[in-house]
């Protein structure tokens, strides 16, 4: 198993590749475009651990942009007792997730995310709905 440990946003996160991450907005970055990350603290592949004093030199863990979004809503309430003021906010913070697309060092790919080439069969929008589509037992149709 390959994966790096990265900072992004002043967090650190153990990234895999063809797996995805929100982390804090990325403001200059559109979606659907690539994104290295190169503050690459680890790499490990296949056992061999590659440290960095802070960061691996080389190492650039690519990503793709999918999407800007707003994170769950956290209420904040604030209530001092025995004076009668509450304070009741809300909080949504911004993310960006990110699709980890391959880990390189040194130029080479150590690992890359599976292909998404399996294409879905085609279905025939003409033929008739089978029994399992309707729910209704084939000796009844």
């Amino acid at each position: 198993m390959t994966y790096a440990i990265v900072e992004t946003g002043g967090k650190q996160l153990w990234v895999e590749p063809g797996r995805f991450y929100e982390v804090d907005r990325l403001a200059e970055v559109e979606e659907n475009s690539p994104f290295d990350l190169s503050r690459v603290l680890l790499i490990n592949h296949e056992g061999q651990i590659t440290l960095g004093h802070p960061y691996v030199s080389e190492a650039v863990v690519r990503a793709r942009v999918l999407q800007h979004r707003r994170g769950d809503k956290i209420i904040i309430y604030k209530m001092r007792p025995k004076k009668k003021t509450r304070k009741k906010r809300g909080h949504r913070q911004p993310l960006t997730r990110l699709l980890i697309e391959s880990i390189e060092l040194n130029g080479v790919p150590l690992a890359t995310a599976p292909s998404r080439t399996e294409a879905a069969p085609e279905s025939n929008p003409e033929a008739a709905p089978s029994a399992a589509a309707t729910g209704i037992p084939a000796d009844e149709e």
